[in-house]
């Protein structure tokens, strides 16, 4: 194993470090979560945390079933209030039984192309391979019960990357690594479409070979 072994709370505080060094974001914009194995619970990132700043004690333990507050194992948690963006985390995962990991981020420059009222292209494989589509999902106010609801049902059929127009995005995965590959994967899918935009070229942009989404449709054994 490559990744960040151990508790998923220090793999969240990884992601959290990750983006906010690479220039995706600011230091709190956004928020983090990973399913707790064996548990209707969830560790979620606190309200206002700088992420990355994260810690063992940045993250709150709430139930998917009804977002109540769970102590998980035998060692008391610090109580901290989770993240304003809960139900919108809580919603994906009732959604999505498969998605483990949700990674909530303020990408600056996925929310540009969005309110230039420009989608995202797929170019390269890599891009098809994690992505395979990036959906939009038309603005609600942040914190939401409305977010939470329409982000979660536009999620249903299996995407795992959105956009939430003016606002942020949603990526999704069966691992805290995966998700956080998503994450990363979308910000340079956005990087390169805007960069063929400025240079006036968006129109020769070409999408990823139809050879090799035929590939992946047909397989998830598709190594890149």
């Amino acid at each position: 194993m490559n990744y960040v072994p151990g508790d998923l709370r220090e793999q969240l505080a990884h992601v959290g470090y990750d983006v906010v060094q690479a220039g995706l974001v600011c230091g709190s914009g956004g928020n983090l979560s990973a399913r707790i194995p064996d548990e209707d619970a969830v560790w979620v990132t606190a309200s206002g945390s700088w992420l990355d700043r994260l810690n063992r004690s940045s993250f709150a333990s709430v139930r998917i079933s009804d977002g109540a507050p769970v102590t998980i194992g035998s060692v008391p948690q610090p109580r901290v209030e989770p993240t304003s963006e809960l139900a919108l985390h809580l919603a994906l995962y009732r959604a999505r039984p498969d998605v483990n990991a949700v990674v909530h981020l303020h990408p600056q420059t996925a929310l540009l192309l969005d309110a230039l009222g420009e989608h995202i292209r797929i170019v390269t494989t890599d891009h098809a391979y994690y992505l395979r589509r990036v959906s939009t999902v038309p603005f609600r106010l942040p914190g939401s019960t409305e977010l939470a609801s329409l982000t979660a049902a536009m999620a249903a059929d299996g995407t795992d990357c959105l956009v939430l127009s003016q606002h942020g995005c949603v990526v999704m995965g069966d691992s805290v690594e995966l998700a956080h590959k998503r994450a990363r994967n979308l910000e340079e899918a956005a990087s390169l479409t805007y960069r063929a935009l400025t240079a006036g070229r968006l129109e020769n942009l070409r999408d990823c070979p139809e050879q090799f989404l035929d590939r992946l449709s047909g397989s998830t054994a598709v190594s890149v």
